[in-house]
């Protein structure tokens, strides 16, 4: 059937109509169900989200050889002062914009100017240059190398050489179709006289660029003539040619306004209903997942009705520059542009000038050079970061907008999120998307999450906030592993980094186990880099000396990754050599050398550790045998959404199979040291929003098997900590007393949180605070007062690592490890 109601609906199921179909809308004269079915689409891709992109316009030239009638832009060289802006000018407004916080160029130029005008032919052979393209790419390279702008380009029809030139400088450009009706191009009708209007000239464009793999911008331009059937001719032209390339990130739909000066100035200007018409058939068009873009300087007053209509994107918007193209239209103050985007029930956030999906995944859709710039502006969803925070860095307090809207009362969240809250809090397994969904939850959503995370908390652990008084001892540094995220082992070729190999003697480990004894703890957490000379026998040496030095301390020691080590080298199952390491005093495991456990991420983070399998092969055996370990994730580096929520989902899987997780640590990467940060490989480490959420959503995805999360005050800071126990965290971990692996990473909150000081932060949030064991059990009056007031720790030994012969050991990861 093609009536229209079976058309929206296959719509809505995924099915976009065919070309027949979709003419067939033409003669649609119901708006509201056009709108409505719009609507429902744009939420099934992007949710209560609405981007836009700041940005400075700069007008390279308006000299243009087409003489399009409702132009203004276009000039004679007559009328304007000079034929190009300068570079030294373009720059200097790249700086202005700069400095208010843009983080796009867009240049807009009139069209091939040079073969019309002997001023613009003149004008670039003084400056050197043979086309205005060829100017436009040292423009933008300029603009890029001064400023770190990211230049998007309209530069007009392009050859396939053109195409590939100016990829070089721009990682996203643009060509309106404006309209694919040849017939708008005949005598008397608006693009009469301007070769490059042509529709064949314009597609001809478009497929240049999407052979040559540039993120591509692309609409109509409504009411200059043509019908609604030659629109949805025009959208159906687009979407065959995004079908072949997959390079179109967005349709902008432009109303026509009527210009004085020029030759349609009195012509009529679309009405509101014919806008939203448009925009209703082109998100039925091109479904949920593409980008619809309407200007709102164009729609002034109608903001809302435009975001009803479908569209999830107000395109670029400048707090500096003008639209050269409709001046009279001045930009929307940004305030003002959210208040209006709330007022639909969405949240305004920023993009960047290439859209997401183009950033997500290995397959590079932009210029080599490009690439690091891109991937340290970025969250893990592809979306800019908005301040200056990361993990560890103690100098930026959280930013104060997403720490308010924690608490903040949601006013409409979306339906397919509170329905997955709803799941949640009833206790039931979420699945991926279902997570990912979480992770990219923004605006009211955001607030939704975080308060139904913390609904959870309070359910599970009341109002107390727990910690345990320990000392962490990481008794070597050397390690024969490259992870690239890693800068607290040593090996050949990381000398530079902070720090000298040691490896500490047992009278040392003794010594500091003794006086962390004397200052309150319970704990000792040990962990160390692989060196290449410990066996599994080095590891049982350093429980007895701990043992004999106190025997009374839990010990809390060796990654996943050290007992695989160990096992191999004895040639033992794991569970014969877990059980040494318990009958030597070993009491429970730390889940670290987990990092991401998907192994897309890993074979970038850690190739040659223990891959995800084996991760969970040591933690099946150590519950089996009796242990009781905790659960991490390290995230914010190379990874995405995806690979959160499936990490998220094998330790749930594993939990409620075996039941031995005591806690989930989420641990945001520290980028500031990290070699992979350092080799351009690597984001900034998560963003504040990004390390809220992976407190609240794993409290959610884990709920009720895990009934513990910690926030790390190493890597979050004490006002980090205050908020994340607003989303769902309820344990702050330890007090540490020497902390080396994070501060070698670049983190500065420090070595210890005292007692007292984790008392203070817990206080502070109106929570009861209390001290713990390992096992999340109470702790003597004794062990309580020994910790307040405790004397200020003795200066470190690290005793000098010897030189050693380098055994390749790598092969025992690879090979096959009994578990019996």
């Amino acid at each position: 059937m093609n009536s229209i109601a079976s058309i929206l609906a296959a719509a809505e199921a995924g099915q976009s109509p065919d070309d027949a179909q979709a003419l067939l809308l033409a003669d649609c004269t119901d708006l509201a169900s056009l709108m409505a079915s719009a609507a429902r689409l744009r939420d099934q891709g992007f949710g209560n989200g609405v981007t836009y992109s700041r940005k400075i316009f700069i007008p390279l030239t308006q000299l243009c050889r087409d003489v399009c009638h409702y132009c203004t832009f276009a000039q004679a060289p007559k009328r304007v002062t000079e034929p190009y802006m300068s570079i030294e000018a373009v720059v200097a407004l790249a700086r202005e914009g700069q400095a208010l916080g843009c983080k796009e160029a867009l240049f807009t130029l009139g069209e091939r100017p040079e073969l019309r005008y002997k001023t613009a032919r003149d004008a670039l052979a003084r400056m050197g240059f043979a086309s205005t393209l060829e100017y436009l790419r040292a423009a933008a390279e300029a603009v890029f190398t001064e400023t770190g702008l990211l230049p998007h380009m309209n530069p007009g029809t392009m050859t396939p050489a053109e195409c590939e030139m100016l990829r070089e400088v721009s990682p996203s450009m643009g060509i309106m179709l404006e309209s694919a009706s040849e017939r708008l191009c005949g005598k008397g009708m608006p693009h009469h006289g301007s070769p490059d209007k042509r529709p064949a000239v314009r597609l001809e464009t478009l497929r240049n660029a999407g052979r040559a793999r540039i993120p591509f911008t692309s609409g109509i331009l409504i009411g200059i003539g043509e019908t609604r059937r030659e629109r949805i001719e025009a959208l159906l032209a687009l979407r065959a040619v995004h079908a072949e390339f997959g390079h179109i990130q967005e349709i902008i739909v432009q109303n026509f306004r009527a210009k004085p000066g020029t030759k349609m100035h009195d012509a009529p200007e679309p009405d509101l209903d014919d806008m939203l018409w448009t925009l209703a058939v082109a998100r039925i068009v091109f479904g949920a997942q593409m980008s619809l873009q309407a200007p709102p300087n164009l729609s002034p007053g109608a903001l809302p009705e435009l975001i009803n209509a479908g569209i999830n994107d107000w395109g670029g918007v400048s707090p500096l520059t003008p639209d050269h193209v409709n001046p009279e239209a001045p930009w929307p103050h940004l305030e003002k542009l959210a208040a209006d985007t709330a007022a639909a029930g969405k949240h305004l956030h920023e993009r960047l000038t290439i859209y997401p999906q183009y950033l997500r995944g290995p397959a590079s859709w932009v210029a080599s050079r490009f690439e690091t710039p891109l991937l340290q502006m970025i969250d893990a969803d592809g979306y800019p970061r908005t301040d200056e925070w990361s993990p560890g860095e103690d100098m930026t307090p959280p930013p104060p907008a997403v720490v308010a809207a924690i608490s903040r009362r949601p006013a409409k969240v979306s339906t397919d999120v509170a329905a997955i809250l709803a799941r949640c809090e009833a206790g039931k397994l979420i699945e991926e998307h279902e997570i990912v969904r979480l992770f990219r939850a923004r605006g009211d959503d955001f607030s939704a999450v975080c308060q139904a995370a913390d609904r959870i908390r309070q359910r599970e652990n009341g109002d107390v906030v727990s910690f345990v008084v320990n000392r962490n001892i990481n008794y070597t540094n050397v390690c024969y592993f490259k992870c690239q995220f890693c800068a607290f082992s040593k090996g050949k070729l990381s000398e530079n980094l902070r720090g000298s190999p040691y490896d500490l003697d047992h009278d040392e480990i003794k010594r500091r186990v003794l006086e962390a004894w004397e200052r309150g703890a319970t704990e000792v957490c040990m962990q160390g880099g692989i060196h290449p000379q410990y066996t599994g026998d080095t590891y049982v040496s350093i429980l007895e000396a701990v043992k004999d030095a106190v025997p009374d301390m839990h010990i809390h020691a060796f990654s996943p990754l050290e007992v695989w080590q160990g096992a191999a080298t004895l040639k033992l199952p794991l569970r014969d050599y877990l059980k040494r390491l318990k009958d030597a005093g070993l009491g429970t495991l730390p889940g670290t050398a987990g990092e991401i456990l998907d192994d897309e991420v890993r074979a970038i983070l850690c190739p040659d550790k223990i891959n995800t399998a084996q991760w969970f092969e040591v933690m099946r055996a150590a519950h089996e045998v009796g242990f009781r370990t905790t659960s991490t994730i390290m995230y914010g580096h190379v990874d995405r959404l995806e690979h959160w929520a499936r990490h998220l989902l094998r330790v749930r899987d594993l939990q409620r199979e075996t039941g031995g997780f005591t806690e989930f640590v989420p641990l945001p990467f520290v980028h500031m040291e990290a070699p992979l940060y350092l080799k351009g490989r690597a984001r900034k480490g998560p963003t504040f929003r990004e390390c809220v959420l992976m407190h609240a959503v794993a409290r959610l995805a884990l709920h009720p098997h895990i009934r513990n999360v910690q926030t790390s005050w190493v890597k979050m800071g004490h006002a980090g900590v205050r908020a994340c126990l607003n989303a769902g965290a309820n344990d702050l971990g330890g007090t540490l007393m020497n902390e080396s692996i994070t501060r070698a990473a670049g983190a500065s909150h420090g070595q210890e949180t005292s007692p007292e000081e984790m008392m203070a932060m817990i206080a502070a949030c109106e929570r009861t605070p209390r001290q713990r064991s390992t096992a999340y059990e109470g702790v003597s009056d004794e062990r309580i007062a020994a910790g307040r007031g405790a004397a200020e720790l003795a200066e470190i030994i690290n005793t000098p690592a010897r030189k050693y012969e380098r055994a390749e050991r790598r092969e025992l990861l690879r090979s096959r490890v009994e578990v019996r």
